[in-house]
């Protein structure tokens, strides 16, 4: 092979490589989303949550919230102190967060005030509830009407045919 062959084909596969390992990640805000990996990234998977369908859960099975005072546009937290106390807020330390059944386009982050990095889907921060202990649960639903499960698309979950939520239990803010 000449020179200039050679020098060709190095060049080629050196930005198929580049082009290639760009394919499992997306920036979104300030981080990577992955579609797997065996990191500590944070997990955001759609799984069906009892009667109100596809919802997001943690990568322990655990249903994830948003809460209706916050806000998406701009993404903004609201909830701290005593509320982030049964509401913690879904954080992050990684660069990137893995995802299954969640659109990549809709993963953000925002700064909370007290310095840490809250995942954010649809612009809406994500939380856990405090009270539920078991994956699969989803006993934060509707609390003070203003907590929701989150959808796979970043909206607010609706129960098909579910029995009225408590409202007096749980921080409804």
């Amino acid at each position: 092979m000449t020179r200039a062959r050679v020098a060709a084909l190095l060049a080629t596969s050196a930005l198929a490589l580049t082009l290639t390992s760009a394919c499992g990640a997306f920036s979104s805000d300030k981080g990577r989303v992955s579609a797997s990996g065996t990191d500590n990234a944070p997990s955001l998977i759609a799984k069906k949550v009892g009667n109100l369908g596809s919802v997001v859960t943690d990568g322990k099975g655990m249903t994830l919230y948003r809460f209706e005072k916050d806000t998406a546009q701009p993404p903004a937290s609201t909830c701290d102190g005593t509320c982030a106390e049964t509401w913690p807020p879904v954080t992050t330390t990684a660069d990137h967060v893995r995802i299954s059944g969640v659109d990549r386009n809709l993963i953000g982050t925002i700064a909370r005030k007290d310095g840490s990095i809250q995942i954010t889907l649809g612009g809406w921060p994500l939380y856990r509830y405090a009270k539920d202990t078991a994956p699969g649960e989803a006993g934060g639903q509707g609390v003070g009407n203003t907590w929701f499960a989150s959808t796979p698309a970043g909206k607010k979950a609706t129960a098909t045919d579910a029995a009225p939520a408590d409202n007096n239990s749980g921080y409804g803010y």
